[in-house]
Protein backbone atom coordinates (compact mmCIF):
# COMPACT_ATOMS: atom_id res chain seq x y z
CA UNK A 1 0.00 0.00 0.00
CA UNK A 2 1.26 3.27 -0.84
CA UNK A 3 0.06 7.11 -0.20
CA UNK A 4 1.36 10.07 -1.50
CA UNK A 5 1.68 13.69 -0.27
CA UNK A 6 3.02 16.63 -1.94
CA UNK A 7 5.35 19.29 -0.62
CA UNK A 8 7.09 22.46 -1.73
CA UNK A 9 10.75 22.84 -0.97
CA UNK A 10 12.67 26.09 -1.77
CA UNK A 11 10.14 26.41 -4.72
CA UNK A 12 9.98 23.07 -6.17
CA UNK A 13 7.37 20.34 -5.72
CA UNK A 14 8.32 17.13 -4.35
CA UNK A 15 6.10 14.24 -4.16
CA UNK A 16 6.27 11.90 -0.94
CA UNK A 17 5.37 8.39 -1.05
CA UNK A 18 5.09 6.07 2.21
CA UNK A 19 5.23 2.42 1.36
CA UNK A 20 4.15 -0.09 3.92
CA UNK A 21 6.64 -3.15 4.64
CA UNK A 22 8.86 -2.68 1.60
CA UNK A 23 10.14 -0.44 -1.40
CA UNK A 24 8.81 -1.07 -4.33
CA UNK A 25 10.22 -2.98 -6.51
CA UNK A 26 10.05 -0.61 -9.30
CA UNK A 27 11.31 2.39 -7.18
CA UNK A 28 14.77 3.48 -9.16
CA UNK A 29 16.87 6.25 -7.69
CA UNK A 30 19.96 8.03 -9.39
CA UNK A 31 22.82 8.38 -8.07
CA UNK A 32 23.66 8.76 -4.44
CA UNK A 33 21.06 8.23 -1.91
CA UNK A 34 20.25 10.24 0.82
CA UNK A 35 19.04 8.28 3.58
CA UNK A 36 17.34 8.33 7.03
CA UNK A 37 15.40 6.38 9.51
CA UNK A 38 13.07 7.45 12.77
CA UNK A 39 13.03 4.96 15.82
CA UNK A 40 10.82 5.18 19.05
CA UNK A 41 13.86 6.58 21.01
CA UNK A 42 17.59 7.02 20.97
CA UNK A 43 18.30 3.22 22.42
CA UNK A 44 20.44 0.77 20.61
CA UNK A 45 18.97 -1.84 23.31
CA UNK A 46 15.48 -0.46 24.14
CA UNK A 47 13.79 1.45 20.77
CA UNK A 48 12.79 -0.26 17.61
CA UNK A 49 13.46 1.06 14.00
CA UNK A 50 9.97 2.10 12.53
CA UNK A 51 10.85 4.37 9.21
CA UNK A 52 13.16 4.51 6.67
CA UNK A 53 13.37 7.41 4.43
CA UNK A 54 15.01 7.74 0.82
CA UNK A 55 15.75 10.31 -1.94
CA UNK A 56 17.97 10.98 -4.76
CA UNK A 57 17.87 14.22 -5.06
CA UNK A 58 15.12 14.72 -7.42
CA UNK A 59 11.43 15.59 -7.31
CA UNK A 60 10.49 12.50 -4.98
CA UNK A 61 11.06 11.28 -1.82
CA UNK A 62 10.09 6.83 -0.41
CA UNK A 63 9.23 6.51 2.83
CA UNK A 64 9.27 2.97 4.16
CA UNK A 65 7.22 2.14 7.10
CA UNK A 66 8.56 -1.35 8.25
CA UNK A 67 6.98 -3.88 9.51
CA UNK A 68 8.08 -4.38 13.20
CA UNK A 69 7.40 -8.49 13.39
CA UNK A 70 9.44 -9.33 10.64
CA UNK A 71 11.64 -6.55 9.30
CA UNK A 72 10.68 -8.61 5.52
CA UNK A 73 11.93 -5.81 3.37
CA UNK A 74 14.07 -7.21 0.84
CA UNK A 75 13.90 -4.14 -1.80
CA UNK A 76 14.98 -1.42 0.94
CA UNK A 77 18.06 -3.82 2.13
CA UNK A 78 19.08 -4.44 -1.29
CA UNK A 79 19.87 -0.85 -1.89
CA UNK A 80 20.86 0.07 1.71
CA UNK A 81 23.49 -2.74 0.70
CA UNK A 82 24.48 -2.08 -2.56
CA UNK A 83 27.95 -1.45 -2.49
CA UNK A 84 27.97 0.85 -5.51
CA UNK A 85 25.62 3.26 -4.42
CA UNK A 86 26.64 6.12 -1.68
CA UNK A 87 24.45 6.52 0.93
CA UNK A 88 24.98 9.94 2.39
CA UNK A 89 23.51 10.22 6.35
CA UNK A 90 23.24 12.88 8.99
CA UNK A 91 24.82 11.11 12.05
CA UNK A 92 25.61 7.98 10.19
CA UNK A 93 26.24 5.88 13.48
CA UNK A 94 22.96 5.82 14.97
CA UNK A 95 21.37 5.06 11.52
CA UNK A 96 23.84 2.20 10.79
CA UNK A 97 23.42 0.46 13.82
CA UNK A 98 19.71 0.44 13.92
CA UNK A 99 20.04 -1.26 10.43
CA UNK A 100 22.91 -3.72 11.26
CA UNK A 101 20.26 -4.49 14.12
CA UNK A 102 16.84 -4.29 12.76
CA UNK A 103 17.26 -5.19 9.22
CA UNK A 104 20.73 -7.38 9.34
CA UNK A 105 22.39 -5.03 6.71
CA UNK A 106 25.80 -3.32 6.63
CA UNK A 107 25.24 0.08 4.70
CA UNK A 108 27.85 0.96 2.89
CA UNK A 109 29.73 3.22 1.51
CA UNK A 110 28.31 6.42 3.21
CA UNK A 111 28.69 9.53 3.81
CA UNK A 112 28.15 11.17 6.74
CA UNK A 113 27.04 14.98 7.09
CA UNK A 114 27.40 15.73 10.68
CA UNK A 115 30.85 14.10 10.62
CA UNK A 116 32.11 16.55 7.52
CA UNK A 117 30.99 19.56 9.66
CA UNK A 118 32.64 18.51 12.60
CA UNK A 119 35.70 18.28 10.51
CA UNK A 120 35.20 21.68 8.86
CA UNK A 121 32.74 23.57 11.03
CA UNK A 122 35.07 24.18 13.56
CA UNK A 123 34.17 27.81 14.82
CA UNK A 124 31.07 26.28 16.43
CA UNK A 125 29.63 23.55 18.40
CA UNK A 126 26.04 23.60 16.54
CA UNK A 127 26.64 20.54 14.20
CA UNK A 128 22.62 19.30 14.01
CA UNK A 129 21.04 18.83 11.03
CA UNK A 130 19.27 22.46 11.40
CA UNK A 131 21.84 24.12 12.44
CA UNK A 132 23.87 22.97 9.90
CA UNK A 133 20.91 23.53 6.63
CA UNK A 134 20.34 26.92 8.08
CA UNK A 135 23.71 27.94 8.07
CA UNK A 136 25.60 26.42 4.83
CA UNK A 137 22.05 26.85 2.56
CA UNK A 138 20.15 29.27 4.46
CA UNK A 139 17.27 27.37 4.78
CA UNK A 140 14.94 26.94 7.99
CA UNK A 141 13.46 22.69 8.13
CA UNK A 142 11.25 22.58 11.18
CA UNK A 143 11.95 19.93 13.97
CA UNK A 144 8.61 20.07 15.34
CA UNK A 145 7.59 15.77 14.55
CA UNK A 146 11.19 15.05 15.71
CA UNK A 147 9.80 13.36 19.30
CA UNK A 148 6.66 12.25 18.11
CA UNK A 149 5.34 8.31 18.13
CA UNK A 150 7.00 7.00 14.85
CA UNK A 151 5.64 3.39 15.49
CA UNK A 152 1.95 4.56 15.19
CA UNK A 153 0.00 2.55 12.74
CA UNK A 154 -0.90 5.53 10.64
CA UNK A 155 1.29 8.27 10.63
CA UNK A 156 -0.08 11.96 9.81
CA UNK A 157 1.05 14.24 6.83
CA UNK A 158 2.86 16.35 9.66
CA UNK A 159 5.10 13.27 10.42
CA UNK A 160 5.40 12.35 6.87
CA UNK A 161 6.88 16.03 5.86
CA UNK A 162 9.26 16.09 8.96
CA UNK A 163 10.60 12.53 7.56
CA UNK A 164 11.03 14.06 4.07
CA UNK A 165 12.26 17.12 5.26
CA UNK A 166 15.24 14.78 6.44
CA UNK A 167 16.61 13.62 3.43
CA UNK A 168 15.70 16.43 0.51
CA UNK A 169 18.52 18.56 1.89
CA UNK A 170 21.99 16.24 2.62
CA UNK A 171 23.03 16.05 -1.67
CA UNK A 172 23.30 19.86 -1.08
CA UNK A 173 24.70 19.99 2.16
CA UNK A 174 27.10 17.53 0.79
CA UNK A 175 28.69 19.51 -2.31
CA UNK A 176 29.05 22.52 0.05
CA UNK A 177 30.98 20.54 2.80
CA UNK A 178 32.72 18.69 0.12
CA UNK A 179 34.39 22.37 -1.11
CA UNK A 180 35.14 22.86 2.65
CA UNK A 181 36.81 20.10 3.11
CA UNK A 182 38.62 20.25 0.08
CA UNK A 183 39.58 24.15 1.02
CA UNK A 184 41.06 22.88 3.96
CA UNK A 185 42.45 19.87 3.08
CA UNK A 186 40.45 17.43 5.11
CA UNK A 187 39.03 15.20 2.29
CA UNK A 188 41.12 12.35 2.75
CA UNK A 189 40.82 12.22 6.47
CA UNK A 190 36.84 12.84 6.03
CA UNK A 191 36.75 10.06 3.56
CA UNK A 192 38.70 7.48 6.54
CA UNK A 193 36.01 8.53 9.02
CA UNK A 194 33.23 7.45 6.84
CA UNK A 195 34.70 4.15 5.54
CA UNK A 196 35.09 3.89 9.69
CA UNK A 197 31.64 4.39 10.21
CA UNK A 198 29.76 0.65 10.01
CA UNK A 199 32.68 -0.08 12.25
CA UNK A 200 31.84 2.23 14.94
CA UNK A 201 28.39 1.50 14.86
CA UNK A 202 29.05 -2.30 15.15
CA UNK A 203 31.25 -1.09 18.30
CA UNK A 204 28.40 0.86 19.38
CA UNK A 205 26.25 -2.29 19.07
CA UNK A 206 28.65 -4.71 21.41
CA UNK A 207 28.44 -2.27 24.11
CA UNK A 208 31.49 -0.17 23.13
CA UNK A 209 28.55 2.63 22.86
CA UNK A 210 30.30 5.39 25.57
CA UNK A 211 34.13 3.98 25.59
CA UNK A 212 36.48 5.62 23.39
CA UNK A 213 38.75 2.24 22.78
CA UNK A 214 41.62 4.66 21.38
CA UNK A 215 41.64 6.71 24.86
CA UNK A 216 45.01 6.21 26.52
CA UNK A 217 42.66 5.45 29.84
Amino acid sequence: MTRKLSLTVDGKNVAVHLHKGDLPANVAFSGPIAVDSETMGLSLVRDPLCLVQLSDGGSEAHLVQLDRASYDAPNLKRILADPNRLKLFHFARFDLAMFMRDLSVVCAPVYCTKVASKLVRTYTDKHGLKDLTKEVLGRDISKEQQSSDWGAPELSDAQLAYAASDVLHLHALKERLDAMLAREGRTEIAQSCFDFLPTRSALDLAGWEETDIFAHQ
